[in-house]
């Protein structure tokens, strides 16, 4: 059932929160960040991170906060994404990377308390797990690093839509890979483009498939630390600047 009347939407959006929450909460959450520069919570450079569409409630119940803004497609579920997003502190910037990017683009630079732009490559339609040119574009014209995030639920279910959504196990392990930014030049042409477009695809390939072998493995590797601690430290890292 689509939801369309602004009502039914913050309802929805209300409930679904309390609900995720207590749900997502229940998760083991670790972190490896192949570059401190990547950390989005102890390093000063801009960002744009990059995750798969699938795997939203990930960054949803660790990374929503002032430093973040997600970009969220202007269609109608887009509306809904947004509301949940405010339940948990979160912002948001109303745009497309296929359509409405240019908007979008502005709306985060206006967006002054926002430190990080996040973004699902191969959203909002797909197809699924295939970086579309407009994150490439974005970070031409900002100049700020392509930083591909792997993230994986230990055995989630998964929803019977386009992009499989990642459906986490309550009390089993969550991991996220983080690597190293990507500099996308600000005047490719369109093989430019498509080169650096097959670039991020491999990066992103490579940090989901880590992500999901991390998840899945029945020990703690060494590279992993909690989520608690990374979001400790980030605080300590605030409070000295």
């Amino acid at each position: 059932m689509k939801l369309s009347h602004p009502i039914a939407i913050k309802t929805a959006a209300l409930l679904g929160s309390w609900v995720l929450r207590l749900w997502l909460n229940t998760a083991d959450y670790w972190f490896c960040f192949e570059d401190p520069q990547s950390d989005p919570h102890r390093t000063r450079r801009r960002n744009i991170y990059l995750f798969w569409h699938e795997v939203m409630l990930f960054p949803l119940i660790t990374h929503c906060g002032p430093d973040f803004s997600i970009l969220v497609s202007r269609h109608r579920d887009g509306e809904l994404i947004t509301q949940v997003m405010r339940m948990f502190q979160g912002k948001t910037v109303r745009g497309s990377t296929s359509r409405g990017a240019a908007a979008g683009l502005l709306g985060m630079m206006r967006n002054q308390p926002s430190k990080h732009l996040g973004i699902t490559p191969d959203g909002p339609r797909g197809p699924r797990r295939v970086v579309q040119d407009g994150a490439i574009y974005l970070a031409s014209r900002t100049a700020m690093p392509l930083v591909p995030a792997g993230c994986a639920f230990d055995g989630c279910r998964r929803a019977g839509s386009w992009d499989k959504m990642a459906l986490p196990r309550p009390f089993r392990r969550a991991v996220g890979v983080v690597g190293s930014g990507l500099i996308v030049p600000g005047d490719l042409d369109r093989e430019g483009i498509e080169a650096c477009r097959e670039k991020v695809q491999e990066e992103m390939d490579r940090v989901q498939a880590r992500a999901e072998q991390l998840a899945a493995a029945g020990k703690i590797d060494t590279c992993l630390e909690p989520a608690r601690r990374v979001l400790d430290a980030s605080l300590v890292a605030d409070r000295r600047r």
